[in-house]
């Protein structure tokens, strides 16, 4: 089988897969998966570009999926002008003091050659006292205007599409903090310090009221396509879903997951290309290169911890406008949602099964691994069900049948465990 063949085939895999479900559950579940699908390729493409062009081994892909989910609420949430007039100004006033303690202790600590440290050290302690003093205070007013439904500052109040590049330059910022900290050193501390910074994000959106309201979630954010109950009322709608047999909605939600699916496809397409051209530039060869043996690159005058600086901003931003996407799509900030299991082991094995350095290796992964995760525990529902259809009720077999969710992290150690034994460079390997 030649390579084009086997791309084919394996995709063609996946598309029947969808439409299988869509025959046999139901449409609405098809494309389901389908927008999931996507952006969990759109995720694993910016690990590999981490992992399968440059070697770099990041463990912390939910902080900046999670960071991507942020800049949803930030950029497309209306203003609290309630919040912002009770203590809104004051807030700020404290994020600024708290930046400008860092600035005068990290200049006190290079310009104070005899002093500096102590400076530093003094700077720090009474900054930090002020700045809670002005924090603090804010903090509270804020998140006392009607902590049921808002008690956060909201957005800006712009089109949630606008949210999607946001959410990419947050991650990068968070990526560059990371790389200008821990690129330099083994890549057992990358891993260490982006884990750290993936907890560090998600305990301050779960905490920070203020910000997005914390475990409360921020519900009914704004959406790029229309409202099903909308649609419902057109009677134009109406009549077009009765010619084709639909009910009005049965049809208004296919219509809008439908709508999605292209808004997802555009950007995965756009950056699929975009990282297809990058990998057979000279650029992509020289990250491979510097992947391969870092030693002799740096003999041949290239900066390595600057071009590894450079793609982890890059597949960073990628998994930040991903989680801007999938929270447009969810329609909610959940940050008790962002789980490590999720966000990160499961990218990490999307890339993997994929095949790692290859872009639509990488995209297969995302579509198969989460075609999987979806589909697993029904299946495995119907298979326990089946196995313990001869036993008499009791404690064992609910046990049993209660197990069902736990095939999950079972399947997806089987599945990483035979792709690794059979095909160890993926389903779709680089060349």
């Amino acid at each position: 089988m030649t390579d084009t063949t086997r791309k084919f085939a394996l995709f063609g895999l996946v598309a029947l897969l969808i439409i299988g479900t869509g025959v046999l559950q139901s449409w609405n579940s098809a494309l389901l998966i389908l927008n999931m699908g996507l952006v969990s390729a759109v995720m694993s493409l910016g690990l590999n570009l981490q992992w399968g062009f440059a070697g770099l081994f990041n463990v912390g892909v939910m902080g900046f999926v999670a960071l991507g989910g942020l800049a949803t609420v930030l950029v497309a949430v209306p203003p609290v002008t309630e919040a912002w007039a009770a203590g809104g100004v004051r807030l700020i006033l404290g994020l600024l003091t708290g930046a400008a303690v860092i600035v005068a202790a990290a200049l006190a600590l290079t310009r104070l050659k005899r002093h500096g440290m102590l400076a530093m050290i003094g700077l720090l302690v009474l900054g930090f006292f002020l700045y809670r003093w002005v924090f603090d205070a804010g903090v509270e007013a804020v998140e006392a205007v009607d902590p049921a439904t808002s008690g956060f500052l909201g957005g800006l109040g712009l089109p949630v599409l606008l949210s999607w590049p946001v959410g990419g330059l947050l991650a990068a910022g968070a990526a560059w903090i990371i790389g200008k900290t821990a690129l330099g050193l083994r890549s057992d501390y990358l891993a260490i310090a982006s884990l750290g910074i993936a907890e560090i994000v998600v305990a301050v959106m779960k905490n920070e009221d203020w910000l997005a309201r914390g475990v409360k979630n921020v519900i009914g954010l704004p959406r790029p396509v229309p409202y099903e109950i909308d649609l419902q009322n057109s009677a134009g709608f109406v009549e077009r879903a009765g010619s084709l047999g639909l009910d009005p909605v049965t049809a208004s939600t296919l219509w809008v997951k439908g709508l999605y699916s292209v808004l997802f496809a555009v950007v995965l397409i756009v950056l699929l290309v975009l990282a297809q051209r990058a990998l057979h530039s000279p650029w992509g060869r020289m990250m491979r290169a510097i992947r391969d043996n870092e030693v002799a690159a740096e003999a041949m005058g290239k900066d390595v911890t600057g071009r590894h600086l450079q793609i982890f901003i890059l597949g960073s931003a990628i998994c930040g406008i991903a989680g801007a996407m999938m929270t447009t799509l969810d329609g909610q900030l959940t940050p008790g949602t962002y789980q490590p299991l999720r966000f990160t082991f499961l990218i990490w094995v999307m890339v993997i099964v994929g095949g790692s350095g290859n872009n639509l290796g990488a995209v297969l992964g995302g579509f198969l691994i989460w075609f999987a995760w979806v589909q697993v525990e029904p299946f495995g529902r119907w298979l326990l069900e089946l196995a313990t259809s001869g036993m008499s009720a009791g404690p064992l077999k609910d046990h049993l049948l209660d197990s069902a969710a736990h095939m999950r992290l079972l399947t997806m150690g089987v599945i990483l465990l035979v792709v690794l034994r059979f095909a160890p460079r993926g389903l779709i390997p680089e060349r």
